[in-house]
């Protein structure tokens, strides 16, 4: 009886993983916020996908697995958890929920254990300009190389206001150690920004390709999300299947 209990729980958790996901919750990463993700949502509201945006404080990476980890427990089954830039650490941790069936990374970190950010970064440094700490403890991007290091494809005017419109990065979730990332255990997709001067193009493809992660390359910058909305809803609907 208890060994045909075990099988049948086994076999059921076997087909919820493999079942396509309808859930979709996406996270923001370092000096922006959710609404970043407007287009690509708008994509996969109109494929029948139920979407979710994260919006992490970015005050400690823990801080930022719970807020991600609070949504996951609202899903109603199977969800793909996407992480953009810092938000890749992010689901990384987060990753390991129950209802998560795969994660994608776009252009964004995937730490190992007892990596941050700041240690991946010194280990193959990016083209941008080095970030600016605040007095009380924040990392910022220089307003007038917003644009060239975080979102050169996009319009200026826009740029220009999300360089207003930063959301500081603490140092303590830049300087965190990364725990057991659940891309170890779960399928994981992502995206390289070919010329992305935030996160070295190369450390993308190096942090991949040690993951096992099922990759595409878009000629964009960082902010690849934005400027690129179509291409990485498509993966992530890849993901989700």
């Amino acid at each position: 009886m208890a060994a045909a209990a075990l099988l049948a729980t086994t076999s059921f958790a076997s087909l919820a993983h493999a079942a396509p996901a309808k859930n979709i919750v996406l996270v923001h990463g370092a000096f922006v916020d959710g609404s970043g993700w407007r287009a690509v949502a708008d994509i996969l509201t109109k494929d029948g996908y139920n979407v979710t945006i994260a919006q992490p404080p970015e005050t400690s990476l823990d801080d930022d697995i719970a807020a991600t980890k609070r949504l996951l427990d609202a899903q109603d089954g199977p969800t793909v958890l996407v992480g953009h830039s810092y938000g890749g650490a992010i689901i990384s941790g987060a990753g390991d929920h129950t209802k998560v069936k795969s994660l994608v990374y776009v252009a964004a970190f995937q730490p190992d254990v007892g990596e941050s950010l700041g240690s991946l970064a010194a280990s193959m440094p990016p083209a941008g300009t080095p970030l600016k700490p605040s007095t009380d403890g924040f990392l910022y991007i220089e307003p007038a190389a917003f644009r060239a290091d975080f979102a050169a494809d996009l319009p200026a005017a826009e740029t220009n206001f999300m360089a207003r419109a930063q959301v500081g990065l603490s140092v303590k979730a830049a300087g965190a150690s990364a725990g057991p990332p659940a891309w170890k255990a779960k399928p994981s997709f992502a995206v390289v920004a070919t010329r992305d001067r935030s996160i070295n193009p190369d450390l993308e493809r190096s942090m991949y390709k040690r993951a096992h992660s099922q990759v595409i390359e878009i000629a964009s910058s960082h902010a690849v999300y934005m400027s690129h909305a179509a291409e990485v809803a498509a993966l992530i609907e890849t993901a989700a299947q």
